[in-house]
């Protein structure tokens, strides 16, 4: 069964900075690439950052380039978002995703709250 769970969201002020992590099992980690979704209440579900499977290549939205950064670590079968210069903009439920081919798996969420 594949599981996703993510961790290390909170309230935040706004500058501060926030480490998502998210956990990945029962599946081969480093075939999937790995994406970091957010979704603000009543708004839609938007992309934020992606890594790829094999050479780790890097993308993310215009709204937080510059200030987030995505990692993984294949041994743990983990992949992090480090979030900087946090704006209450950022506020939102992150969620983490895996993707190959024809499989698409989905974490829980977590809580980003990002107010003074």
């Amino acid at each position: 069964q594949v599981q996703l769970v993510e961790s290390g969201g909170g309230l935040v002020q706004p500058g501060g900075s926030l480490t998502l992590s998210c956990a990945a099992s029962g599946l081969t980690f480093r075939s999937y690439a790995m994406r970091w979704y957010r979704q603000a209440p009543g708004k839609e579900r938007e992309f934020v950052a992606s890594i790829s499977s094999i050479s780790s290549i890097t993308n993310y939205a215009d709204s937080v380039k510059g200030r987030f950064t995505i990692s993984r670590d294949n041994a743990k079968n983990t992949v992090y978002l480090q979030m900087n210069s946090l704006k209450p903009d950022d506020t939102g439920v992150y969620y983490c995703n895996a993707i190959r081919s024809n499989f698409n798996y989905w974490g829980q969420g977590t809580q980003v709250t990002v107010s003074s």
